[in-house]
């Protein structure tokens, strides 16, 4: 019996790591794309709008960056449906298409100089695209993965593809700092901005053809194969109200904490480094980038983590820490800045010690601790929430409307405030708010999951929490 189980548990595991291979290949080629637009913010805004100021043209930018965040529950409703219908594979295969189509075009879109007010009209088009199709690219991804894992390693699988969306900001700026190392500034702010924008079709590519390769996810091959797929996944998602209701508490208990955390911790930072500090593009990428590939790690350490001993408490555990330290990680930061004469910054608990890249770097490390913690059990969580019929629907929505819109907002949210109150820190008011009411609706509603059989629809905690108000009712 020995020699027998071997290759099985062998075969097995070769199964998984080939399913986390493609589906995280992916995902982090469609969240390099999606960053590469926020990552080139300072560089160009300019080129596509024109306010009659510099910080004007910014806010429009980030406005366009935002609108393609906005989208985002949109391609979670749309896409999701087609997943819960059709299949998991089809759906990120189409997601990912459109989301590689559309950052090839901005890569060849006139600027303003050529088309005038209609470059940024078109860029606002296909920021909408990208949206979309990352509406409907991380649910599938999320759900696919979660469908082949084991029960109590969940956490740990799923994490790898927590991985992607670090690792495609850090591509991201690796390749934006290489093409501008390699043409010179000059060139680089001239035409090689569109580099990055271009190369990714190679990209999807690649991803794609490892993608097609796949087999659909084992969980809904059985739905197909007994035909109970559902008929209509969004009435069965929100308008059963005990689904509803953990799609709300999912949302404003957990997802929208985590999508404020990530954005702060991560992109958020860097453009602080750059328009707030006034951090070099080239120095203020390469502190970005170390902080990320110190703490890429962790989102696999605390996705298995949360295997052990629940995903809850290490989730609350981030926004807790984020609320209570952005103040001062960001006063240590405009200690360690560089002296920028043109627009002074103010110093706040800390007083100034000279520019110092190294004390940024650690600085946004511990801001990117709090994502992993945040983001690292998450997919595993919104997973273990709903049955596998409505799954890709009842997860996308909240994660999309908690990352795309309260955490999509943070930069322009935080910029708008700046402006307002002339002080440099109002821009973590939002991120703090929101990560702070998150914490205590999670910690008096949100339920531990960890221990749930996704693969039995009626241990999902919708769908117990519907049992449960039926069984009261009689």
């Amino acid at each position: 019996m020995a020699s027998t189980s071997q290759p099985t548990a062998a075969s097995a595991t070769k199964g998984i790591q080939k399913v986390i291979f493609a589906s995280a290949a992916g995902t982090m080629i469609e969240w390099y794309d999606f960053y590469i637009f926020g990552s080139l913010a300072t560089t160009i805004a300019s080129k596509f709008y024109h306010t009659g100021t510099a910080v004007g043209d910014l806010i429009a930018w980030l406005a366009t960056f935002a609108v393609g965040f906005m989208v985002r529950p949109f391609g979670a409703i749309v896409f999701g449906r087609i997943g819960d219908i059709i299949g998991r594979k089809y759906t990120f295969l189409v997601t990912m298409t459109i989301m590689g189509l559309g950052t090839f075009a901005v890569g060849l879109l006139p600027t303003y100089a050529t088309l005038g007010v209609w470059a940024g009209i078109i860029l606002i088009a296909l920021r909408i695209l990208q949206g979309l199709a990352l509406g409907g690219e991380y649910g599938g991804a999320a759900t696919y993965i979660a469908e082949h894992s084991p029960q109590g390693r969940r956490g740990f699988f799923t994490s790898w593809i927590q991985t992607t969306a670090t690792l495609g900001l850090f591509i991201s700026l690796g390749v934006i700092l290489i093409a501008r190392q390699a043409l010179g500034t000059a060139a680089f702010n001239n035409y090689g901005w569109r580099i990055p924008f271009l190369i990714s079709i190679v990209l999807v590519i690649v991803s794609l053809w490892i993608r097609l390769s796949l087999r659909e996810s084992p969980m809904f091959q059985k739905l197909k194969d007994t035909k109970t797929v559902s008929k209509n996944p969004l009435k069965e998602s929100f308008g059963n109200p005990y689904n509803l209701k953990w799609v709300l508490i999912a949302l404003f208990g957990a997802t929208m904490g985590q999508g404020v955390v990530w954005y702060t911790g991560q992109f958020y930072a860097l453009f602080y480094l750059q328009k707030i500090f006034g951090v070099g593009l080239v120095d203020s990428n390469i502190i970005i980038g170390a902080a990320l590939l110190l703490g890429t790690p962790l989102f696999i350490f605390f996705g298995w983590l949360s295997d052990k001993i629940g995903r809850k408490k290490i989730m609350l555990t981030g926004m807790a820490l984020a609320v209570l330290t952005y103040y001062p990680i960001y006063g240590a930061m405009a200690a360690f800045a560089p002296v920028n004469s043109t627009k002074p910054f103010q110093q706040f608990l800390f007083a100034y010690q000279g520019y110092h890249p190294v004390a940024l770097a650690l600085l946004i490390f511990i801001q990117v601790v709090y994502v992993t913690m945040v983001y690292g059990p998450i997919a595993a969580f919104l997973v273990e929430l709903f049955p596998t019929k409505i799954r890709y629907t009842s997860m996308s929505l909240p994660y999309h409307i908690g990352n795309g819109v309260f955490g999509g907002l943070v930069p322009i949210i935080g910029l708008s405030l700046i402006n307002r109150t002339n002080n440099n820190y109002a821009g973590l008011w939002w991120p703090m708010l929101i990560a702070a009411v998150c914490f205590f609706v999670g910690l008096f509603l949100v339920k531990e999951t960890n221990h749930i059989d996704i693969e039995n629809a009626a241990s999902s905690t919708s769908a117990v929490s519907e049992a449960a108000g039926k069984l009261e009712k009689k």
